[in-house]
């Protein structure tokens, strides 16, 4: 089934609407959908390396922006839709203790956490609840979401057929291990933060 599955992404990342299907994707998964783009961005950049650079640009753009409409939410509707989407994560502890340091680190906690499996969302709607500056935000969004997808973007684009063939023989390892460590962003930022 995996397998299946696996084909059905490859194929659907050649499709000429995977573009803007990754674009939707960026900017749900800043703001409040629990999928990374990682998911579509990888397929789609071994489908088809050439377009690598642009598949990345699409990505970060959209998350950015996906970002802008997560800080709306914790700026302005924080009482009502973002504590929703931090209870629907059950991450309410987490982000009490996120909010309190953006007084002190909010640069380095937007760079470092957009990097890492620990859900971009919720640095999204944090940033906009805690008030943080709305022009660091933007200009750190675009650095650590560009560096993400941009480096991905690379590899792929680099050593795409050899990384293609062990994603291939791997699969059902690197789906278990994607999943660790999207599980394990949530309850990072749950436990640790």
């Amino acid at each position: 089934m995996l397998r299946s599955l696996y084909d059905w992404v490859i194929r659907l990342a050649a499709h000429p609407r995977a573009i803007p299907a990754l674009a939707v994707v960026s900017f749900l998964e800043s703001s409040f959908f629990p999928i990374p783009p990682d998911v579509m961005l990888v397929p789609m950049v071994l489908a088809n390396r050439a377009k690598a650079f642009t598949i990345a640009a699409v990505c970060t753009v959209s998350s950015v922006l996906g970002g802008l409409f997560g800080y709306a939410i914790g700026y302005y509707f924080f009482a009502t839709i973002g504590d929703w989407v931090v209870k629907a994560y059950h991450m309410e502890a987490g982000l009490a203790a996120f909010r309190a340091g953006f007084d002190e680190y909010g640069t380095w906690i937007i760079l470092i956490k957009g990097l890492t499996p620990i859900p971009y969302k919720l640095v999204t709607i944090a940033s906009g609840a805690a008030h943080f500056d709305l022009f660091t935000f933007i200009w750190a969004s675009i650095v650590t979401r560009g560096a993400r997808f941009y480096l991905v973007a690379a590899l792929l684009w680099k050593f795409g057929e050899p990384i293609r063939t062990f994603i291939e023989r791997r699969l059902t390892l690197l789906t278990w291990l994607f999943l660790i460590a999207l599980i394990g962003g949530f309850v990072a930022f749950r436990y640790l933060f």
